[in-house]
């Protein structure tokens, strides 16, 4: 009998790699996967299939209807269900995954893919901190598996919250090469003699994009293309026309992920600088390294010290620290200028990819995660 499996994420998992990977890889390997989702952003109407789910939530009012409205569907949803392994792909929905799934005795896999508790958005907001902390201490002892996206997470989680069931599969992309390039110049009229810095991912504070804004203002040679979505995308573009850089920063909005190395493989370099604001951050190690590298691009990356690892260990560009902005304008003027360098980081992406890739981190994660369904 097909083992059957629901995935539950705050989020559309179409833009999601780690959910289209991890579900794929699954079915590859004969489990019947069905995933729950929503999205406030970039649908117009539920879109349902007969494996994927996408509702369509209402961002407006407050944020307590917003949550009611996504608990009641995703309850619902669970109910529905004759899964028997369940993930919850966030700290938003484990609450209620584990509360389904306890009732329908079956698996439960918390994919801790941040510390919640401790996200950047979080500094200066102890109440709602401390909320997080007592629900995720509360649910994460209650699951069979916890996966993380990092050895640091994984460290951490397991002192934090005094549990040990703890498994780290990266977020590294699914071994590929571009198939349909989407040729960048001329879909955003960029000029030949312009280098293409690429952003890829959300877009909001303390992933370092107020810094790239401000170092283009002494690049004159750079256009910055972004993709992705976010709640502070608007104040990014007002900051981009007070900078007189309206003509070369290109808010391209959200490329579903299975397009998206056809638009990543034309730029020239990729950037994450993600910023030392709190001990999630400080702990990143985000899927657009891993993306730039598989795309073939050389990155500048922050020195947060699991970027900076992957960054000097195969040699795919340079991590540099980020407190200030001739920092930033000085890397990107020698990988701009020094050609051989570029050309060196480009090789070492390119071998780079052949072990950094999705199917040999799940092919690695797979005797602990299955052994956890088979118990």
């Amino acid at each position: 009998m097909t083992k059957k499996v629901c995935i539950s994420f705050l989020g559309n998992a179409n833009h999601d790699s780690r959910i289209t990977n991890l579900s794929a890889s699954l079915r590859n390997d004969g489990f019947d996967v069905s995933i729950i989702a929503f999205d406030w952003r970039t649908i117009d109407e539920d879109q349902v299939s007969e494996n994927v789910k996408i509702f369509k939530l209402k961002r407006g009012g407050t944020n307590l209807f917003f949550y009611l409205s996504f608990s009641v569907k995703l309850l619902k949803e669970l109910f529905k269900s004759r899964a028997k392994i369940f993930f919850a792909e966030d700290i938003y929905t484990l609450p209620f995954v584990t509360l389904a799934a306890k009732i329908k005795k079956g698996k439960i896999i918390y994919n801790s893919r941040e510390l919640y508790a401790f996200i950047g958005g979080l500094t200066r907001r102890h109440l709602l901190q401390e909320t997080i902390k007592t629900i995720e201490s509360f649910f994460i002892k209650r699951v069979d598996l916890i996966l993380t996206t990092g050895e640091m997470d994984t460290a951490f989680i397991r002192d934090f919250y005094k549990v040990n069931n703890l498994l780290t599969i990266r977020n590294i992309p699914l071994l590929q090469r571009p198939n349909k390039k989407v040729d960048l110049r001329s879909k955003y009229k960029i000029p030949n003699d312009k280098i293409i810095l690429l952003y890829q991912g959300v877009i909001i504070g303390g992933r370092g994009i107020k810094l790239l804004l401000e170092a283009m203002t002494e690049l004159p040679q750079t256009v910055l293309v972004l993709f992705g979505d976010g709640e502070e995308k608007e104040s990014f573009q007002l900051h981009a026309c007070e900078l007189k850089l309206e003509t070369r920063v290109i808010f391209a909005g959200t490329v579903n992920q299975q397009e998206l190395i056809n638009y990543t493989c034309e730029g020239d370099i990729g950037a994450a600088l993600i910023e030392n604001i709190s001990v999630s951050y400080y702990h990143a190690l985000p899927n657009k390294l891993f993306e730039y590298i598989m795309a073939g691009i050389p990155v500048l990356s922050s020195d947060l010290p699991q970027m900076k690892n992957i960054v000097e260990k195969y040699k795919i560009g340079k991590a540099i620290n980020i407190n200030e902005k001739k920092n930033v304008v000085n890397a990107l003027k020698e990988m701009i200028e020094n050609k051989e360098l570029f050309g060196a980081y480009k090789a070492n992406c390119a071998k780079a990819a052949l072990e950094l890739n999705w199917q040999k981190e799940f092919e690695k994660a797979k005797p602990v995660l299955y052994s956890v369904f088979e118990k």
